[in-house]
């Protein structure tokens, strides 16, 4: 009996051995991510309702100062005190950190989240802007 268990062991073991994978069959192909393109209808819509959200955060900014009004935003300050050539630097440099957050967010492939991103950047400029116009009336 212990002959025949052995045997039963050993013929397993060599049948377990002849599974390796052939060199006639391949293994699948990865899955390719398909890659988007970001200068679609939408990202060129949204980044030019910013530009213009951001032309009249600048210009409304600008009348507030000539107004007796002071800027709030504390990182915008020291731009935006030096007139409109500080103001035009400023929101240049804000543009474009708002198009690199979209872009790096489109390069890692969360499409999801650079819509999200976009939009909320296009609301909160939006915001300010609406701030800006209430408190010039």
């Amino acid at each position: 009996m212990k002959y025949l268990l052995w045997m039963l062991l050993l013929s397993a073991a060599t049948q377990a051995q002849s599974f390796t994978a052939s060199s006639s069959s391949s293994l699948p192909a990865a899955p390719v991510a398909i890659s988007q393109p970001f200068w679609t209808v939408e990202n060129n819509v949204s980044l030019g309702i910013l530009a213009g959200l951001i032309t009249a955060d600048a210009i409304t900014t600008q009348r507030g100062l000539n107004e007796g009004l002071r800027e709030v935003n504390p990182i915008m300050r020291p731009f935006v005190t030096r007139g409109a050539p500080g103001e035009a630097a400023g929101s240049a440099l804000g543009f474009g950190a708002a198009v690199g957050v979209a872009y790096v967010l489109h390069r890692s492939h969360h499409y999801k989240a650079e819509r999200i991103a976009m939009r909320l950047m296009v609301a909160g400029e939006a915001g300010f802007v609406s701030n800006n116009i209430i408190q010039l009336r």
